[in-house]
């Protein structure tokens, strides 16, 4: 391996880490979900406001919680269509491919592909549920975490 690749490596590791360390503790909770099924949303229509108004999703606090870090941290690209249209991203089938697949030289492709469903749940509230429920947030948490611990100390 080459001198320059190690140092790429190191700075890749250097310029993720602390924002992968702040979504890992959402691991526990993203696995009960994704092993339940989702369930992360209900919709908000008691007491006789369906009748008179339109419903709402109300999320679980901790999915919240999550989105709000996500979207606190360098991982947030606006650009993450190009990361799509570059990789042949189609289906969830796809992202969870591109996901399996990702090394640390990839990180970028994990920030796209979590991007899509943090960025587009904020005008379709669908796709954080998506998310949760096809494993998306789940893997693509979980191989950044197992990217950076390969080429860098674990963590907790």
């Amino acid at each position: 391996m080459e001198k320059e690749d190690i140092e790429y490596r190191r700075q890749v590791v250097d310029k993720y880490r602390p924002d992968v360390e702040r979504l890992i503790r959402y691991l526990p909770w993203l696995e009960e979900k994704a092993a339940a099924g989702g369930g992360v949303s209900e919709l908000f229509g008691d007491n006789g406001i369906r009748e008179h108004s339109i419903t709402f999703p109300v999320y679980d606090g901790t999915l919240m919680s999550f989105i709000k870090e996500v979207q606190q941290t360098a991982l947030l690209d606006r650009n993450y269509p190009y990361v799509y249209s570059r990789c042949r991203i189609r289906t969830v089938q796809d992202e969870l491919n591109a996901i399996a697949r990702a090394d640390i030289k990839e990180m970028n492709v994990l920030s796209g592909i979590l991007s899509k469903y943090v960025l587009g749940g904020m005008t379709k509230g669908r796709m954080w549920t998506e998310a949760v429920t096809n494993r998306v947030f789940l893997q693509v948490v979980r191989k950044m975490k197992e990217n950076i611990e390969f080429w860098d100390k674990p963590m907790c």
